[in-house]
């Protein structure tokens, strides 16, 4: 047993019984996400804008003795060390979220417009994420997934989301948020890995959880 294996969010002690398969592996904390897409002046995509909520049990371990003046709220000030502790954790695992332009990965820039936020019993972090080249959504195919590899986290959206966007989008486009993978289509996925040897690797440099990720991709008439 291998103790503290992976420190993603620091306020969890985490521990993993070894290097669990895809078809092994279950969350252990889950967040509900809210994914912008932004885009610059001159109608390109610069980056995207996260809001991650976290379920009830990761977010009492991690307020726990956050609220210093004893006031029954958390303030800014006292979440903002929580929120640069968990981002700073976030950095070696590429902020769990894969942008592809034209099929290709898309390199991302250092987090800027952060916080953390705690209401109706809700914690919510909030960052955005800029994109190291901006890219022109009416050139290719864009695609944000933002998940876990190793399945520790359970990352998804609620039945009724939307994406939004932020900035200039061309008239042309519009963000779409595809279907999450019906179960027949899980199993039939999952059926499929039992099959594979274990050097087996997804084609175009995806990992696993990227086959059961729910996609974001902004999509644009000719």
């Amino acid at each position: 047993m291998q103790t503290g294996r992976r420190a993603v969010l620091p306020a969890l002690a985490i521990i993993a019984f070894g290097a669990a398969s895809p078809a092994q592996a279950h969350p252990h904390v889950w967040i509900e996400m809210q994914s912008d897409v932004v885009f610059n002046d001159q109608g390109l995509i610069s980056g995207v804008k996260l809001t991650w909520t976290f379920d009830e049990g990761y977010a009492q371990v991690a307020l726990d003795g956050l609220d210093k003046n004893g006031n029954g709220t958390y303030d800014p000030e006292e979440l903002e060390p929580l929120t640069r502790e968990n981002l700073e954790s976030l950095k070696d695992y590429g902020y769990f979220t894969h942008v592809r332009f034209a099929g290709k990965m898309q390199a991302m820039g250092a987090p800027a417009e952060s916080g953390q936020t705690y209401s109706d019993d809700k914690l919510r972090l909030h960052f955005q994420l800029p994109l190291v080249t901006p890219v022109d959504p009416t050139k290719g195919e864009f695609v944000l997934k933002v998940y876990d590899p190793e399945f520790y986290i359970s990352f998804n959206y609620l039945p009724d989301a939307t994406v939004a966007v932020t900035g200039n989008m061309p008239k042309a486009c519009k963000p779409v948020l595809k279907p999450v993978p019906t179960d027949a289509e899980v199993e039939q996925t999952r059926a499929m890995l039992s099959t594979k040897g274990p050097d087996w690797k997804p084609d175009e440099q995806e990992d696993f959880g990227a086959i059961f990720a729910q996609p974001v991709t902004i999509q644009c008439q000719a």
